[in-house]
């Protein structure tokens, strides 16, 4: 079992992105392109020292051990390299129908907003980005205390029933959209072949009904909302109350995101492998194949840097 953990620590370590892996030269027995984020804590590749410590671990037994390990995983999952695809929500299953500012530009306009839409996302980053001090939760509950101040501070209105229309919009169908038609297709196909799904977001408790009005919640075998688990990504908790949910080990588990930090470093953080959405995949059917792709490509790879090393 020393092995299958050795091995697993590496696949976990190493970006999924596939040009990166198949575009990298090889030097001193180093990939020059295989490497994370250097900020990502957890098993990143950064420099020599961490290739050697490769080395030392799987040298010996690379070359059977990485294929053992594919045959090992596809035996227990049926040709499935993980058991759970965790989806984050805002920008990775769905995004805004309109842009932001623009919405809150035209419904505030009867309210007598008047600034303009580069002015409303101006105020909005910059609110945004300001610690939320009644609370180390953004989103609790409803989030209405947290949306109140956002929505008065980059339009500079603080008309109660302004606030409730915006609101109310943003859990609305006519709001968002899916941002990959065929995901409806691609999650049926992993579901079909036993990969559990989870919705993991930072929001608040209306997006439940939102993915019921997007007539979308039925895909998934449970959610993850902050605001129902008391903590936001990055904290690794929300993950790992993903996992409990769906009865899984953090290392059976993927989670797909667009954000660096939020997606990718505190799936890490959990255990979890992490694909950053518009870089490592860019659609849900590149997330089925990653699902029996990144092992082929990591094995590919060790072959190489080891021929590199001799």
């Amino acid at each position: 079992m020393a092995t299958w953990t050795k091995i697993g620590r590496i696949l976990r370590s190493v970006t999924h992105k596939k040009p990166d892996f198949l575009s990298g030269s090889c030097c001193n027995g180093v990939v020059s392109k295989i490497r994370a984020d250097p900020s990502a804590g957890i098993g990143s590749f950064s420099s020599s020292a961490s290739a050697s410590s490769l080395d030392s671990e799987v040298l010996g037994s690379r070359w059977v051990g990485l294929k053992d390990y594919e045959e090992y995983r596809r035996a227990l999952y049926g040709g499935i390299t993980h058991k759970a695809l965790f989806v984050d929500a805002v920008g990775t299953l769905v995004v805004p129908s309109q842009p932001m500012a623009q919405i809150y530009r035209e419904i505030g306009e009867k309210y007598g907003v008047q600034y303009s839409e580069g002015e409303i996302l101006n105020r909005y980053r910059r609110a945004y980005e300001q610690p939320w001090g009644k609370s180390r939760l953004r989103y609790v509950d409803d989030g209405r205390p947290f949306w109140q101040y956002i929505v008065s501070s980059s339009t500079g209105c603080s008309d109660s029933q302004y606030f409730e229309e915006l609101y109310n919009y943003y859990t609305t169908e006519k709001a968002w959209h899916l941002c990959d038609p065929n995901a409806e297709e691609v999650f049926k196909a992993l579901r079909k072949a036993g990969v559990k799904l989870a919705v993991v977001s930072n929001f608040d408790t209306r997006l439940r009904p939102l993915l019921r009005a997007l007539n979308c919640d039925h895909w998934f075998d449970a959610v993850a909302v902050s605001a129902e688990v008391a903590a936001e990504k990055p904290n690794p908790m929300i993950f790992l109350k993903a996992c409990e949910l769906l009865g899984v080990e953090p290392e059976d588990a993927v989670h797909v995101g667009d954000d660096r930090r939020n997606d990718i470093w505190g799936a890490r953080d959990a255990g979890c492998d992490a694909w950053l959405w518009g870089s490592d995949v860019y659609s849900f059917k590149e997330v089925f194949n990653e699902f029996t792709f990144h092992l082929h490509v990591l094995y590919s790879f060790l072959l190489s840097e080891t021929a590199c090393s001799l």
